[in-house]
């Protein structure tokens, strides 16, 4: 039992949403659809700047109006900048997929290394995907909660690595961009799920009650 509770206000639902589905889109889903259209219409090579050309559009837009820049598409943004370098130096749709593929042990250890800071990787790229107020993020125990899902998530990026490295070498493009995405949405789609139950979970726990308004306020 707890002495009070404490009532975190967020924005609405819809906002919510809107909010996760605009990076989704413009950190992952616009960069690989562009690939896969251009790769079909004109070739390797065009897809490759069509995936690069929507994310330095999307930064130097941010830039431009003076925007915050997510986390995400900072990481994307880079990643992309290798893969097309090492994907026109040699040519090879292997290799322009083999380092995504990687890249996912990389987050995994990234996740791991950040896990002694006050704000973790993953609170960061949290915060990218839902409007959480500071009194949420700023909590010792959003914090610790954010330190234990680090480890659920470096596992699931482990996975999610050697998963598409298996078929990367076992199937062709076509079949790779079906099964690599499918795989890795739906292992995300379930570690996501989750990792909010859990967050629930534990807010409730330590007498936090997240509250959805129009206009947020704390009590």
């Amino acid at each position: 039992m707890h002495d009070h509770q404490l009532t975190v206000d967020l924005h609405g639902l819809p906002a919510q949403l809107w909010h996760a589905a605009k990076h989704l889109v413009e950190t992952v889903l616009a960069p690989l659809l562009l690939f896969c259209l251009l790769f079909k219409l004109t070739g390797f090579t065009g897809g490759l700047l069509a995936a690069l050309g929507w994310v330095a559009a999307a930064m130097t837009f941010r830039l431009v109006v003076g925007a915050k820049i997510p986390v995400v598409l900072w990481l994307t943004t880079v990643v992309l900048v290798a893969r097309t370098v090492l994907g026109l130096v040699t040519g090879s749709t292997f290799v322009y997929f083999l380092e995504p593929s990687l890249q996912n042990f990389l987050i995994a250890i990234v996740l791991l290394v950040t896990l002694p800071f006050e704000r973790t990787f993953l609170a960061k790229v949290a915060g990218d995907f839902c409007l959480l107020p500071a009194e949420l993020t700023g909590n010792v125990r959003v914090q610790r909660f954010f330190r234990r899902v680090s480890l659920l998530w470096a596992l699931v990026f482990t996975i999610n690595g050697l998963t598409t490295l298996w078929a990367l070498a076992q199937a062709k493009l076509g079949s790779f961009l079906v099964v690599s995405t499918a795989g890795s949405f739906s292992l995300v789609a379930v570690a996501a799920v989750a990792s909010l139950l859990w967050f629930r979970r534990e807010l409730r726990g330590q007498g936090i009650r997240l509250r959805f308004a129009k206009h947020p306020a704390t009590t």
